[in-house]
């Protein structure tokens, strides 16, 4: 029994499959500092057409309330169109998990049609309102590049009445603390970017995970230990039942099955019985099956809790 399942009170099962979570690539156009996957230009891993057709039939046997496309850059994918396309046709609900920094470099800019025309919704990451908080983390001009990015697709509807959802992410990773208050935060945000000009949906306040490069830099800091304490000391059982990988798949770029997003970038499959990968997709098995745990769970069930759709309590 490891630490989360100590305080959680043992195993945790999964309570059907709501969302297909499907990761295209780890290639991406920037290198942030607290990306848990590190993906980056240098990575290769990149969805083939014949994954992502795997994908999309089960996808259209299990019908999904919604399917959940991230990455990497989802973009620098060459088959992510086709695939939209194709949810899209099929009356499928979809969302794109973007930088929008890359719909501003050249060869890109036909995603905004594309998006808007196929309404699917957009969650980008955001990891603050300032510049001068974002560009070091993100890469010089990055926060401007965003801004530019939000303006466009203000214009074609997005976060409009009646529009396309565009929804935001903060995950600032100022050192060993968890987020704000999600709702205070959003009052925040809006008022910083009316500045700009530019609108949005929602704000989604996510936990940084011990993971990845935000591990590797507080290792380098010395701040690790203190940052597993608070986990440990925030745990809040209320966020248990709203957990995402309790209605959750996640694909990996070479079909691998894994619970959550988290739980691929440690390379932790599907386990207990239940397939690990796209190959054998099994939806009933899938969504009874017993979820694959570990210490860094307890990221997702601190103070307010997290998950891709933001706070749980």
């Amino acid at each position: 029994m490891n630490a989360f399942e100590q305080l959680a009170g043992g195993e945790l099962q999964a309570s059907g499959l709501d969302v297909l979570q499907v990761n295209v690539g780890l290639k991406c156009n920037l290198a942030c500092t607290h990306c848990h996957l590190e993906a980056g230009p240098h990575r290769t891993e990149v969805m083939d057409e014949a994954t992502l057709d795997k994908v999309a039939r089960a996808a259209l046997e299990v019908r999904p309330a919604l399917v959940d496309v991230t990455g990497g850059s989802p973009e620098l994918n060459p088959g992510l169109p086709g695939f939209l396309r194709t949810l899209r046709g099929a009356g499928l609900a979809v969302q794109v998990r973007t930088n929008l920094a890359i719909l501003t470099e050249p060869g890109f800019e036909h995603y905004y049609e594309l998006y808007a025309g196929l309404g699917i919704g957009l969650v980008a990451s955001l990891p603050c309102y300032l510049a001068e908080n974002v560009d070091p983390m993100r890469g010089a001009g990055v926060h401007s590049r965003v801004i530019e990015a939000m303006r466009r697709l203000n214009a074609l509807g997005y976060a409009q009445p009646g529009g396309p959802a565009l929804d935001l992410v903060f995950n600032h990773p100022l050192g060993p603390y968890l987020p704000p208050d999600e709702k205070a935060l959003e009052g925040d945000y809006r008022k910083a970017l009316s500045l700009h000009g530019v609108a949005f949906s929602n704000l989604r306040t996510i936990t940084n995970m011990p993971l990845g490069r935000y591990l590797e830099e507080l290792e380098s800091k010395g701040q690790d230990k203190d940052y597993w304490s608070l986990l440990r000391e925030k745990f809040n059982p209320d966020t248990l039942g709203g957990l995402m990988c309790r209605s959750q798949v996640n694909v990996g770029w070479d079909g691998a099955l894994y619970d959550c997003d988290f739980n691929q970038a440690l390379g932790l499959r599907i386990n207990h019985g239940a397939p690990d990968h796209i190959d054998a997709f099994d939806r009933d098995a899938l969504a009874g099956r017993v979820v694959v745990t570990g210490p860094h769970c307890l990221g997702c069930t601190a103070g307010a809790g997290s998950s891709c759709k933001g706070a749980l309590a």
